[in-house]
């Protein structure tokens, strides 16, 4: 079998030619060659750190910026579209194994799932979500193209990698990869946008693009930032004009502190006077006959041991069916409600009867009740957890696994009616459903009556004293952001917080006790240009720029090769 390249100039072949040849060769040989192990390491640590960027961590986003401007250096140091979506999916898997740890908790000490498998089933799940950032990576390695390869290729030894360049079109397809990938991650399988970039930045420099782009326009603008400070960084080491993505940069970040200043919304009708109950009760007793009694009589007495305009329990605080409740429970709320003045809101199982007086269609309901109106209000969740309140196709044995009694939960209506507490209309949801911003904003915009006030009422007892229930108050201080308006939290175990029109804390509960938060919350009007447009902004600007970048990225490089002297 002939030697497919020889060691010595054919005859008929110039030295040059040869010289040209082996050059080529060999620049094919390195752009083949794989990164060291440690290389993906390094991501997957960073991904890890970057866990330390959200809730609890005061003021993270900036920290998230310096962590994702290493992370767009190191995939620089990348040589292709393999090594730059396995460096994207160490980085990914670095930040969900350790940021969405308390899955553990759930399906091991509150589901009773085996711990070896518990741990595999976090480990695949995590894996799954890596494929989003290395996607994005993937992504950008197309449209950012080996800009500098060509010129100094022919420099480096043989063996050596020729990274990737810090560019322009590198820069805003980095940006517009990342925030497609976190898009899809909350759209695809029904959505699990949590750690979603943009939540770190509600007390970070990108916290004003909320408003006007949602969590994935804030997370947009921390990636461009992060590259922009990579591309000026690696200018000034070569010693070129460096000056033009710093500013930019600079700019990104005092667009971000400032936007705030603006006033997408305005005070209106009356503030309401607001207790959020946290009954605390542990959730082992909810699955016995003895802890729902126990739970029944005692959100009755916190329900009425004072008035208040609006009264809101957690996540099926009464956890039985609507029709089977207690009678004494339901004369109780009905006198006080009558006699105060007082709205209440609470959590129950819904179901519809049928003609033959059968249940069915069972729901994760809330039930409003008004004085001088004996009209139930009723909210039925929307957005269901999988496995935790439908099972996917196919994984009933996962289900079986765990010791809970779940089942198939019927799905409410994407838009319900908002609840009237007094002339302030108000939308509820609960739980897990205000993670998906744009349904949130949907909910704002196309409500017959435009809400002024949101109220989020969860359990996430399931979870045990970890950092979820920070990170879920930091996701329900993002949707204050991007709506302009107060949120109102009522949790079994916390956080119960209310949360002001401009995403602050403006009282809260210790978790693990309980108790009751009385406030005044002042409701809001009018519509941020995100609650206007949803995501369609960040999406329409990711796109268009992806597709400039796949239009002169490779095309840049083909020229710079095709111009090089050899």
């Amino acid at each position: 079998m002939a030697d497919p390249i020889s060691s010595r100039p054919r005859s008929g072949v110039s030295t040059a030619a040869h010289a040209t040849a082996s050059s080529t060769d060999s620049t094919v040989a390195v752009r083949a060659r794989a990164l060291p192990r440690w290389h993906y390491l390094v991501a997957l640590v960073a991904g890890a750190a970057n866990t330390l960027s959200f809730a609890p961590t005061p003021h993270g986003g900036w920290l998230e910026l310096a962590i994702f401007a290493f992370f767009v250096a190191w995939l620089t140091r990348t040589t292709g579209w393999k090594s730059a979506a396995l460096t994207g999916g160490a980085f990914g898997f670095g930040n969900f194994v350790t940021g969405i740890w308390w899955l553990y908790v759930s399906m091991h000490e509150y589901g009773g799932m085996a711990a070896p498998l518990a741990g595999a089933a976090l480990v695949l799940f995590s894996l799954y979500l890596a494929v989003y950032p290395a996607l994005s990576a993937l992504v950008w390695s197309f449209c950012a193209g080996h800009a500098r390869n060509a010129r100094d290729a022919r420099n480096r030894p043989l063996g050596e990698a020729t990274p990737f360049a810090p560019t322009w079109h590198g820069a805003f397809a980095f940006a517009s990869a990342w925030a497609i990938g976190e898009w899809l991650r909350g759209f695809v399988f029904t959505g699990f946008p949590w750690l979603a970039s943009g939540y770190a930045q509600v007390d970070g420099p990108f916290a004003g693009f909320a408003p006007v782009a949602g969590v994935y326009g804030a997370g947009w603008a921390l990636a461009l930032t992060a590259a922009l400070l990579v591309q000026a960084w690696s200018a000034w080491r070569a010693r070129t004009a460096f000056v033009v993505p710093a500013a930019l940069a600079v700019g990104m970040i005092a667009a971000g502190l400032l936007l705030p200043l603006v006033a997408w919304t305005v005070p209106a009708n009356a503030p309401l006077t607001v207790r959020l109950l946290q009954g605390n009760v542990k959730q082992e007793m909810k699955f016995e006959q003895s802890g729902v009694d126990s739970a029944i009589a005692q959100y009755q007495q916190m329900i009425t041991s004072k008035p208040a305009d609006l009264i809101v329990t957690p996540e099926t605080a009464i956890p039985v069916l609507f029709q089977a409740m207690p009678q004494p429970f339901g004369t109780a709320i009905r006198n006080f409600v009558d006699t105060t003045g007082t709205s209440i809101i609470f959590g129950a199982i819904g179901g519809d009867i049928t003609p033959e007086g059968r249940l069915v269609n069972y729901t994760n309901s809330l039930f409003g009740v008004n004085p001088a109106s004996h009209d139930i209000y009723r909210y039925d969740k929307h957005h269901l957890v999988p496995f935790g309140e439908f099972v996917p196709w196919g994984f009933r044995w996962f289900v079986n696994l765990m010791n809970i009694p779940l089942g198939d939960f019927t799905r409410g209506a994407p838009v319900q009616k908002p609840f009237f507490v007094h002339n302030q209309p108000v939308a509820v949801d609960i739980c897990y459903e205000d993670i998906f911003g744009e349904e949130i904003a949907r909910t704002v915009r196309e409500s017959t009556t435009s809400p002024g006030v949101l109220i989020n009422s969860t359990n996430l007892a399931w979870f045990g004293d970890t950092i979820a229930l920070d990170q879920h108050l930091q996701i329900a201080r993002m949707r204050s952001l991007e709506t302009g308006r107060p949120m109102l939290r009522a949790t079994n175990t916390g956080m119960t917080a209310a949360i002001d029109a401009h995403g602050n804390v403006i009282g809260r509960l210790k978790p693990f006790t309980i108790g009751s938060l009385d406030l005044t919350v002042q409701g809001t009007s009018g519509n941020t240009p995100y609650v206007t447009s949803g995501n369609n902004t960040v999406l329409a600007i990711s796109v268009i720029l992806l597709a400039v970048g796949f239009a002169f990225g490779p095309a840049r490089r083909k020229r710079a090769t095709a111009t090089t002297p050899q």
